[in-house]
């Protein structure tokens, strides 16, 4: 069997479709005398005519479109995130931030559940909606198994209560997926995940956050006081939920047991990675046009070796960090378990490349670099928040080296 990397007809001409929309409705599209991408990241607000456009033309809602198996190798997917990011990382959040709350269903649910929800998380082209997945709070970012959000079981459902905090979309999705403790004390065994639609008593926004980058995409903090969930509701049931229980009260099971908020992580990294690959890419061909037109000592700066090697090392990491997330949305999709953190590889090395070339791409303009003439400094902004979100680079590095222990064994493997 031939082996090849060569884009089909198809993708390439999804590329270019994803392209195109980038560049006019997030580029060239002015919005108040500014580029539309200028705009929604000074503005802070959610730009919901640029995703209705998007829904429009069939981009909005590519993540149900990749879980119905439509998109067999994830290779198409990530070729259109990485064109739509690389037009503005806030506005291709705001159009891919409800896959999250997808795959949460998806990681969770039954197929009745997923087949009635994933519907209402994208809306139609005529009511567009958006979804959230709900996991962090104030005491459990990285660390899942502290979560304080309690579901107390009560007569035809649960009662929520607790706090989220970093939600994306959260308070504006239609559909929020909330993990919530239900047997204290068992970490993220006793964990379960629940579907909060916005019109529940009890469920609040209680402050939108204001952010260094990504300013389009909405990121919140939630309140659930005393917000009852009916029993279908629980995602997987509660006969499921219950096995879960029981089998981690058997300490052989219990090591096998995964938390369903990892598990989703684990699927999304790498589509997290091919965001910011097309950030990088952005700053990278910003700098070479710049390196082309500036001179200085009578040359175009790009002859000038400094500048070259610069150059050269983000063309290289950035087709680095694009294989390892290709490879690792490709096992999302076909369901191959990621035995030694390839997804968490992928977000590392992206996330990395993503800040170090938007920072050389700063150095390559100089002065310009720092100033809000040029895009490289929204550039830097918007890419930091990818050694952070869906967890943090240490982290990444944490799971890798989990797995790695579990691959070679020895004792490094007992405490992994």
């Amino acid at each position: 069997m031939t082996f090849s990397l060569a884009l089909t007809e198809e993708q390439q001409a999804a590329r270019d479709w994803a392209h195109d929309f980038a560049r006019k409705e997030m580029r060239e599209k002015e919005v108040e005398g500014l580029p539309a991408h200028r705009y929604w990241d000074e503005a802070e607000e959610f730009p919901w005519e640029i995703v209705e456009k998007a829904a429009e033309v069939g981009l909005y809602g590519m993540d149900y479109y990749t879980m119905a198996g439509q998109d067999t190798t994830g290779l198409t997917t990530a070729l259109i995130i990485e064109e739509l990011f690389w037009g503005c990382a806030g506005i291709g959040l705001a159009i891919f931030g409800s896959g999250l709350a997808l795959a949460g269903l998806a990681s969770a649910g039954t197929g009745e559940q997923i087949g009635e929800w994933a519907p209402r998380i994208f809306g139609t082209p005529d009511d567009i909606k958006v979804g959230a997945y709900a996991v962090s709070e104030p005491g459990a970012g990285s660390d899942v198994s502290k979560i304080r959000t309690r579901a107390e079981k009560v007569e035809g459902g649960w009662l929520l209560n607790g706090e989220k905090i970093w939600i994306t979309n959260g308070g504006i999705a239609d559909v929020h997926i909330v993990v919530a403790t239900v047997n204290p004390g068992m970490g993220h065994r006793g964990q379960a995940s629940f579907i909060v639609t916005s019109d529940m008593e009890g469920f609040t926004q209680t402050k939108k956050v204001k952010k260094l980058g990504i300013r389009a995409s909405h990121t919140a903090e939630l309140a659930l006081v005393d917000v009852f969930v009916p029993d279908d509701h629980l995602l997987g049931g509660e006969d499921k939920l219950n096995a879960k229980i029981e089998a981690a009260k058997n300490p052989d099971q219990a090591k096998k047991s995964k938390s369903g908020a990892l598990s989703t992580f684990e699927a999304t990294r790498p589509i997290v990675g091919i965001q910011a690959v097309g950030i990088a890419r952005a700053a990278y061909e910003q700098s070479v046009t710049y390196a082309m037109q500036r001179e200085t000592f009578g040359v175009p700066i790009i002859r000038h070796q400094a500048i070259a090697f610069k150059l050269a090392d983000m063309a290289t990491e950035i087709d680095a960090a694009r294989l390892l997330c290709w490879r690792g949305i490709n096992m999302g999709v076909t369901w191959t378990p990621f035995k030694q953190g390839e997804g968490s590889m992928a977000k590392l090395k992206a996330g990395r490349v993503a800040v170090q070339v938007t920072d050389e791409a700063i150095q390559v303009h100089g002065g310009f670099g720092y100033s809000r003439e040029f895009d490289v400094e929204k550039f830097h902004r918007d890419a930091k928040i990818y050694e952070i979100f869906e967890g943090t680079k240490e982290i990444q590095q944490l799971v890798i080296s989990r797995q790695i222990a579990r691959h070679f064994g020895g004792e490094g493997a007992k405490s992994a």
